[in-house]
């Protein structure tokens, strides 16, 4: 019985590593556009949802006024929701308007921004685009007009490409930045290439003010974003992925300020699957849409650290059993070598693609962030599950280089 769950569970984790090396290869291929002129301009609002960020929401704000898009066409909308601190009176000065929202019953993101959008939908600014930004970031200059373009091709729910701003000799941020373009760029953009749905990321969404509408935001997890996504997938919405258009989060440089948001990413993932996993199953066979199959293994697939570890110690720990003297168990150990090296390649072939080569330099903060990681599994496992959210430590900002930011905007077809 162990020996077949062994064949299975290997067989899975190989087929996993195999489709995201495919994704990886079809994104190397993937050509980005570069004109976005459309005869029609539509009017947006860009929503900022912040607890608490007066660190950051001055930042944001500016990033957001200097867009290259005709300022009486969009607003920038910030959600003071039940901020303690200057937020509200930050973002005001920066030049955005304000929404302020007191609620310690329905706290988070997810009910601050159905909040925002009804009061969006009951205005009369005819917004015909919402985008949503988070308030550690800032927007490339062309993200307005890319929104608009793949608007006026008829996409509904839109995704750009959600990246990690460069923080040189902050590891953690560093790792994170390499785990989100793999995650964020990488693999939307494989499946873009052959019409997959690139799912919601959170930061940098934008949805027409119909879609919200039909399917009102009904997402309250902590990976409320990726609950809203697969949600308008199964209505038939697919998220189209944006990669011209690039926001750039700033990820605590602290490790210990990073073990929240990551906490959260982790400790949110296994409510979404239990409800998920069968409703997509049901609704695969029922639509027989091959974007809910993948949507589903999406859903499913471990971090691709996580696969890498597991592979790496299984190999380990067959070839000393092989040499034991556990006949036929050299097999294993060369299935789980193979699963290794493909995962490898995944990243290889990812970083490859983007034809930027500070993203090699990255790979040696990879060994630490696995023993982060890890620490932080077993703090979780002792804690048990996290129900609440909990906001991100933020840490006062130095400048990031701006060179570093360009080229970023450039690998993504911005330069």
């Amino acid at each position: 019985m162990l020996v077949e769950l062994h064949v299975v569970v290997l067989a899975v984790l190989g087929s996993v590593t195999t489709y995201l090396l495919i994704l990886s290869i079809l994104a190397a291929l993937a050509s980005l556009k570069s004109s976005f002129a459309t005869d029609t301009q539509r009017k947006f609002a860009i929503v900022v949802p912040a607890h608490n960020e007066e660190l950051s929401i001055g930042k944001t704000i500016k990033s957001l006024l200097e867009i290259e898009y005709p300022r009486k066409l969009y607003d920038v909308i910030t959600i003071a929701d039940n901020c303690t601190d200057r937020t509200a009176d930050i973002a005001r000065e920066a030049g955005g308007m304000v929404f302020e929202r007191q609620d310690n019953k329905h706290r988070g993101k997810g009910f601050a921004l159905r909040w925002c959008f009804e009061k969006l939908n009951k205005a009369s600014a005819d917004y015909s685009g919402i985008v949503v930004i988070d308030a550690d970031s800032t927007a490339s200059k062309n993200f307005l007009s890319v929104m608009n373009y793949y608007l006026e091709q008829g996409a509904k729910v839109i995704q750009s490409a959600d990246l990690v701003a460069p923080q040189p000799g902050a590891w953690s941020s560093e790792a994170t930045r390499l785990g989100f373009f793999l995650y964020n760029y990488v693999r939307p953009l494989g499946r873009k290439v052959i019409g997959l749905s690139a799912g919601l990321r959170g930061n940098g969404m934008c949805f027409t003010m119909d879609i919200l509408r039909d399917v009102p935001w009904e997402a309250y997890s902590l990976n409320e974003d990726l609950e809203y996504g697969l949600l308008q997938l199964i209505k038939g919405n697919p998220t189209v992925f944006a990669p011209e258009a690039v926001v750039l989060a700033t990820m605590p440089s602290n490790p210990v300020n990073a073990q929240s948001q990551r906490a959260r990413w982790e400790g949110g993932r296994l409510p979404l699957l239990r409800k998920f996993v069968p409703h997509l199953l049901k609704e695969a066979v029922k639509q027989r849409r091959l974007s809910l199959i993948d949507a589903l293994i999406d859903l499913v697939i471990p971090a691709l650290v996580n696969i890498l570890v597991v592979a790496l110690l299984m190999a380990i720990v067959t070839l000393l059993l092989g040499a034991l003297g556990f006949s036929g168990i050299y097999w294993f150990s060369l299935g789980w070598i193979l699963v290794f090296l493909i995962g490898i390649s995944h990243l290889i072939v990812g970083i490859a693609a983007s034809g930027d080569a500070d993203l090699w330099r990255l790979l040696k903060h990879v060994p630490r962030y696995v023993i982060w990681k890890l620490a932080l599994y077993l703090k979780l496992v002792s804690k048990g599950r996290i129900t609440e959210w909990v906001r991100t430590t933020r840490e006062p900002e130095g400048p990031v280089p701006g060179q570093q930011e360009k080229d970023v905007e450039s690998r993504a077809g911005l330069g």
